[in-house]
């Protein structure tokens, strides 16, 4: 009995020590519980046109882990948990979560107040954080006017804002007191002024912190209600909260990093979609937006939430699938300011666009490993992790832009030194960084991606000319060295060296020669020709071929 208790105790105490500053050495995994893993393993189909409950579970979750912490994640953030609309309306059912009628239950569809306390304690037992997401605004209702009876703890009309429709987002008043959601789903805004109301959510925030020993929590819609609610909440909770603020200006974002620990970084996000969506994006106008908000924000981006894709917003590769551009905007959450969250299934190369074809059921893709963006998130996590461990002032140095390019980008945050570009998959990028990356003349560096090595020039410079569009991460050997990277980009079925073959055949020989070759081994090759005896190599227009995983080409009569 003492054993349990004293194991409690250390539980509770991990999950009071997730401090902003705590929670800025992690990285976040994004899921929608109900699309991401099934109790039993299976895989039933889910269309998400269909706004149906798909399966997916607390105890899912925990029984892909692995598939989690092998990307090199250490938090994860789960849908909201509480009891929900139940049945079918015009939009569907409420497997997201956002529809609240009892703040005092549990959703019944994920699992039971024991399945969720077993995937606190799975997540902890793996050094990993939960992040539980929670709606304070509004609770759902199927009629207008709402039945209010069915709603728990606030079942009479007084303990909402009089009925109107969010009209107008210029007019704060509006926002903070009219109502979201449409004739099917109404949802009732409550009334954050009321005492009761105050009250209640208080105490609530702090019960459901303490009752499932959940690390940090996402706040759903801050921006609908009133600013001076927030720093009570904030403080009642007892760990850090990043609140979703959907607005891309960043002097109307910043006043609320003042009263809660973060915020969704949506003015990033914009400027970092637009940037790379296509090689025409304005990478400086991603330059100016983050200058402008490490002004603005309260903590410059050190604690805000970093993201290219959520639940709310079109994954980025319904817009673009090009890969060079998609590995680009992939990696600025990762050498950016703030914590890196990646939405679950971006991994996976999902494609879907705006709710509800963005959220997809996670168990469709068999959570393979061996997947270029998976490797390539694997590696992104590895590299920040070994930043940070290499340098005590990483979490706190703001990053700079030594090269600003029409293509290009150079983002400095020593020991890192990220070059990015929209060039493309077909395009080559090239970066001259003259100045300001940190580094002495001299030192080794290595790009983690595909553990190439250069050495930095004088004061510093870095030369570097790319390939197929491909971001550049670069760290001193000293602190990701060659061992850790092979171990990495080895694995990495995206990666490619670009290799001379011979093949010592006679001109009459019969096609089938095997080589054998390293694993995703890119090879250029020219066509022979012999005339009067007399043997020409010819460029081939399309002479490159790219082995498969089994490592062996075989020579055939279309390429030799």
């Amino acid at each position: 009995m003492l054993g349990r208790v004293l194991a409690a105790c250390a539980l509770a105490a991990l999950a009071l020590a997730a401090t902003p500053a705590e929670w800025q050495q992690r990285s976040i995994y994004q899921l929608v519980t109900d699309r991401f893993a099934t109790s039993d393993g299976s895989s039933p189909s889910c269309d998400t046109e269909d706004r149906v409950y798909c399966g997916g579970t607390w105890q899912g979750i925990i029984n892909e882990l692995d598939y989690i912490q092998y990307m090199g994640f250490d938090a994860v953030w789960i849908s909201p948990i509480v009891a929900n609309l139940e049945g079918s309306t015009g939009d569907g059912y409420s497997y997201h979560g956002y529809w609240t009628v009892d703040q005092n239950a549990l959703n019944d569809h994920f699992g039971t107040a024991d399945d969720l306390n077993n995937l606190a304690s799975a997540l902890h037992s793996r050094g990993m954080y939960l992040m539980v997401d929670v709606v304070v605004n509004h609770m759902a209702a199927n009629t207008l006017p709402p039945d209010y009876s069915t709603f728990t703890p606030f079942d009479a009309e007084s303990y909402f804002h009089t009925f109107c429709w969010v009209t107008d987002y210029s007019n704060q008043t509006n926002v903070e007191q009219c109502w979201l959601g449409d004739d099917s789903v109404p949802l009732a805004d409550c009334n954050t002024e009321n005492d009761d109301v105050i009250d209640f959510f208080y105490s609530w925030i702090g019960q459901l912190q303490s009752n499932y020993s959940v690390d940090g929590f996402r706040i759903d819609t801050v921006k609908h209600i009133r600013k001076d609610f927030w720093p009570d909440f904030q403080n009642a909770a007892g760990v850090y909260a990043v609140g979703e603020v959907f607005d891309g200006d960043v002097n109307y974002v910043a006043p609320y990093t003042e009263v809660l620990d973060g915020i969704l970084d949506y003015p990033t996000y914009y400027q970092l979609t637009y940037a790379f969506e296509s090689t025409s994006g304005s990478i400086q106008n991603l330059v100016n937006v983050i200058q402008s908000a490490q002004s603005a924000y309260e903590n410059k981006l050190f604690t805000v939430g970093t993201f290219l894709e959520n639940q709310d917003n079109p994954r980025f590769q319904s817009i673009t699938t090009d890969q060079g551009l998609v590995k680009n905007a992939m990696a600025w959450p990762f050498i950016a300011d703030g914590i890196p969250i990646l939405y679950y299934g971006q991994e996976q190369g999902y494609t879907g666009a705006n709710d509800p074809y963005n959220r997809e059921a996670l168990w469709l893709s068999g959570y393979e490993e061996d997947k270029p963006l998976v490797q390539h998130v694997r590696i992104l996590n590895a590299a920040r992790k070994a930043a940070i461990a290499a340098s005590s002032s990483y979490l706190s140095t703001a990053v700079t832009f030594p090269s600003v390019g029409g293509n290009t980008l150079a983002v400095s945050k020593y020991p890192m030194l990220a070059l990015l570009t929209n060039v493309g998959a077909s395009g080559t990028p090239a970066w001259d960084v003259s100045s300001g990356t940190g580094y002495a003349s001299g030192t080794e560096l290595i790009d983690v991606l595909t553990c190439t090595t250069y050495t930095a020039g004088s004061g510093g410079s870095v030369s570097v000319t790319g390939s197929e569009g491909a971001p550049v991460i670069l760290l001193p050997t000293s602190v990701f060295n060659t061992t850790y990277c092979s171990e990495l980009v080895g694995t990495n079925s995206s990666s490619s060296d670009t290799v001379a073959v011979t093949f010592e055949i006679a001109y009459d020989t019969t096609y089938g020669v095997t080589v054998d070759l390293p694993p995703s081994t890119t090879i250029e090759y020219k066509y022979i020709t012999k005339v009067n005896g007399d043997v020409t190599w010819e460029d081939d227009p399309n002479n490159e071929i790219t082995t498969p995983p089994s490592g062996s080409v075989t020579q055939n009569d279309s390429w030799h």
